[in-house]
């Protein structure tokens, strides 16, 4: 062979193998970007993700606190119940209080008035023997 048939075949075989180095290299390259791209768009589901969930998380706090809100609202409300509760009570034995009160000291002038009254006997029944008077107040 002669020398010159082989350097075309050492030519040869260096431009295949440069065609097979740019082409394994040129498809490297797609996939690295490919690889890029799709880690990309993985970070991007994964920040959905998170976003959807400290949006779900920060309804759950709003929840709660307004279910914190509505129990303390109930608790004061039954204390402020609770303290009506009292103060009516109070009143009510304040005012049956007064009624005794106000009971007693009219019985007692019923009977200072049978004791000045001549129609009434010694045991307080009227003696029906005399005319009776029906002032106000008096027993008949």
């Amino acid at each position: 062979m002669e020398t010159s048939t082989i350097v075309w075949i050492i030519v040869g075989i260096i431009v295949v193998i440069a065609i097979i180095v740019f082409a394994y290299f040129a498809t490297s390259r797609k996939r690295r970007e490919a690889k890029v791209e799709s880690e990309r768009r993985k970070a991007a589901e994964l920040r959905e993700d998170a976003y959807e969930k400290d949006v779900a998380a920060r309804e759950r706090q709003a929840d709660a606190a307004r279910t914190q809100a509505a129990a303390k609202q109930a608790e004061a409300d039954a204390l402020r119940a609770r303290l009506e509760s009292e103060r009516l009570a109070s009143e009510s034995a304040a005012r049956q209080a007064d009624a005794a009160q106000l009971q007693a000291e009219t019985d007692e002038r019923l009977r200072k008035a049978d004791a000045v009254d001549p129609d009434v006997g010694a045991d307080g029944t009227p003696n029906h023997d005399t005319d009776t008077d029906t002032t106000p107040g008096q027993r008949l």
